[in-house]
């Protein structure tokens, strides 16, 4: 073997359990005494090592934080986006755990445990854990695992044995995968298979991945389902209106329109009320609630802007903002998606502006793959408007751009594996 070779599932899979572990306890000795391993973690563990060693986690033992209350925990479950699809991942998931010795794990966005079944017997060395109900699972808190990881890279994750950060975890496999709500692209939750490292299989990770895209299939059938009675309201409203006017649920999506061509989604701002507002695509709009969404009336064309300032926040590990004031719209806040996000960072690094080609370049280290780079900064321009000019694309010299950074070059937009993103995150040598 030689000094970069990098251990992969597959090779983990074909090893004896007990085998796989000692090779992996003995990789995580090495990186965190500062020696350089004789094979190296995969990058997706590696790099949540450095995380942890960044964050001050304990390497040697868990840390227990507060639980939820009952109270909090049952209105954490109430509101969750993901008591729509829990039938779906029990369906799909609960009798697989059960038979395989595992359990199925539910977590929001924030890394708390909401539900949790399967194995009675690994319920209750889960217990020993503290992985139990209203705990909190975050990368931050116990360190690389199957829960944390995926809310942060925003990709399904097996973690198996010594991968995990904390030494006392390292009995555990763990298989995560993110759960997307896809009428907002906001990070909901996630759903976990755990159990004993004995019982770790490399299928897993793909059947906890299908069955999270399974949820967020039914996610998108419901959306439908309110968009139709939104329609339903809507509709007579917007027959007696004249000029342009368009009904929208509360994430934009529309559901009626009158007096303009129809579009899919309005990017509305992050808070949203009735009242008079701007919409870069729209200009000054007229808002009325209605049931489920609101009626947006277009009161004048976009005007032109003048000297506003952007702030581009990707300071967190897994939210990021765009703000945009001054320029006689007042403040305007949007939420990121991931690649948004790793779009407008890149742009902001270069000030004279980059090409399609160069973006693709940037973003998948293929300079070809302009079509989805384009697509993707056209969603961009639907909530920037003139604020992000075009060939090449870029923020205009007249606008001030304020990027709001993490306090440490490793801990910048983690999800992504955008090479430039990759090479920012690198910690100059001193």
């Amino acid at each position: 073997m030689t000094a970069t070779s990098t251990i992969s599932l597959a090779r983990i899979s074909a090893m004896d359990c007990a085998q796989a572990a000692r090779l992996l306890a003995d990789v995580r000795h090495a990186a965190l005494s500062g020696q350089r391993p004789h094979m190296m973690p995969r990058p997706v563990i590696g790099e949540s090592w450095g995380r942890m060693l960044d964050d001050g986690v304990d390497p040697d033992r868990d840390f227990r934080s507060r639980l939820l209350s009952v109270a909090e925990l049952e209105e954490r479950r109430r509101t969750s986006p993901l008591v729509d699809v829990l039938p779906v991942l029990r369906d799909a998931l609960v009798s697989v755990a059960d038979a395989a010795h595992h359990i199925m794990v539910v977590c929001d966005a924030d890394g708390r445990v909401l539900w949790r079944e399967g194995s009675s017997t690994v319920l209750r060395k889960a217990d020993s854990l503290g992985f139990e109900p209203g705990a909190d699972w975050g990368e931050s808190i116990v360190g690389t695992n199957g829960i944390g990881t995926p809310l942060v890279v925003r990709r399904p994750v097996q973690v198996f044995s010594a991968e995990h950060f904390v030494e006392t975890h390292h009995a555990w496999t763990c298989t995560g995968a993110p759960i997307t709500d896809p009428r907002s692209g906001r990070l909901i939750g996630v759903v976990d298979v755990s159990g004993p490292l004995n019982t770790m299989h490399p299928a897993t990770l793909a059947l906890v991945a299908s069955v999270a895209k399974l949820a967020e299939a039914r996610l998108r059938e419901n959306h439908l389902t309110t968009l139709d009675r939104l329609r339903t309201v809507a509709a007579p409203v917007l027959a007696r209106l004249e000029g342009r006017a368009v009904a929208v649920d509360r994430d934009g999506w529309t559901a009626a329109v009158t007096g303009m061509p129809p579009t899919d989604r309005i990017s509305l701002p992050k808070s949203l009320s009735a009242g008079h507002t701007w919409l870069p695509s729209l200009g000054t709009c007229a808002v009325e609630p209605l049931p489920g969404g609101w009626l947006v009336r277009v009161e004048e064309e976009p005007q032109p802007l003048t000297a506003p300032r952007v702030v581009l926040d990707v300071s967190g590990p897994r939210r990021w903002t765009v703000t945009v004031e001054g320029g006689g719209v007042g403040n305007w806040t949007h939420e990121l998606s991931p690649r948004h996000a790793e779009l407008l960072y890149l742009l902001s690094t270069h000030p004279k502006g980059r090409s399609a080609s160069d973006l693709a370049d940037d973003m998948f280290g293929d300079p070809a793959r302009t079509v989805t780079v384009r697509a993707e900064l056209s969603r961009v321009r639907r909530y920037l408007g003139a604020l992000l000019a075009h060939r090449p694309y870029r923020f205009p010299e007249e606008v001030d751009v304020e990027v709001l950074l993490p306090d440490r070059p490793a801990n910048l937009l983690p999800h992504s594996t955008a090479p430039a993103v990759r090479r920012a995150r690198r910690v100059p040598e001193p």
